[in-house]
C-alpha cells in the first residue's frame, strides 16, 4: 500500500539545511528506522521543494498505523526524535490538532 503526505518545514534556511542533515543516512538515529521497520513500512522517501515536504510511504499488508503511532508514543527515543523534528517543522494550515504529516489524496492516474 502506497501513501503520501505533506509537512512544511519553517522557511528558513538554516533550518532545512538541519533537517535534511537528520535524515541523511549517516545521521538519523537508529532507533527511528527500527520502529519504521518494525510497524511494516517497507520503503519511505521523503522529498522537498522549498520549505515542502513530500512523503511516500510503501506499507506491507500488516501495517497498522494506530498500533504504529500507539508504539511510538511509548518510546521515549521516538518521542525525543519526534520533539527534535517539531524544531524544523511547521504544520499545514489545515491539518487536524496534534497533526504533523496530512495524507494527501490521489486526484490524477494516467489512464
Amino acid at each position: 500500500m502506497r501513501q503520501l503526505f505533506a509537512l512544511d518545514l519553517r522557511n528558513d534556511a538554516q533550518a532545512i539545511a538541519e533537517y535534511e542533515r537528520w535524515h541523511r543516512a549517516d545521521t538519523i538515529w537508529p532507533e527511528v528506522v527500527k520502529s519504521i521497520r518494525d510497524a511494516g513500512i517497507i520503503d519511505m522517501r521523503i522529498y522537498r521543494t522549498s520549505n515542502r515536504l513530500v512523503m511516500v510511504m510503501e506499507a506491507g499488508p500488516g501495517y497498522d498505523a494506530a498500533a504504529k503511532a500507539a508504539s511510538d508514543a511509548s518510546n521515549p527515543r521516538i518521542q525525543a526524535w519526534e520533539r527534535l523534528m517539531d524544531t524544523f517543522q511547521k504544520r499545514l494550515p489545515w491539518a487536524a490538532e496534534g497533526q504533523k504529516w496530512v495524507p494527501m489524496d490521489e486526484i490524477f492516474r494516467l489512464p
